[in-house]
């Protein structure tokens, strides 16, 4: 079946960088649009960055300059390079289709940033 795992998350002070990766198993990763999405306690889930089998990338405004999102369709990995780090990108973050399908979303990730 499918599965997405996330890994990479921890705790870093702001001015930071993490690399987070998502690896995904059961779905054809390589020919679907891939994203992040965050998740801060008490808040909506939210698009942080997409990219598309071609690699053409979108990102959220707040993130816009200070994450990358790549894809290796060889690996069927996801990446989200991330610089820069602020308080407010604390959350879960979590991968998963563009548009997402509801019943793929996997564990997630922790993300703490620290000031």
């Amino acid at each position: 079946q499918v599965q997405l795992v996330e890994s990479g998350g921890g705790l870093v002070q702001a001015g930071g960088s993490l690399r987070l990766s998502c690896e995904a198993s059961g779905i054809s990763g390589s020919i679907n649009a891939m994203g992040w999405y965050r998740q801060a306690p008490g808040k909506q889930r939210v698009m942080v960055a997409t990219v598309t089998s071609g690699g053409m990338t979108v990102y959220a405004d707040s993130v816009k300059g200070r994450f990358t999102i790549s894809r290796d369709n060889a690996k069927n990995t996801v990446y989200l390079q991330m610089n820069n780090l602020k308080p407010e990108d604390t959350a879960v973050y979590y991968c998963n289709r563009v548009p997402f399908v509801y019943d793929y979303w996997g564990q997630g990730t922790q993300v703490t940033v620290s000031s």
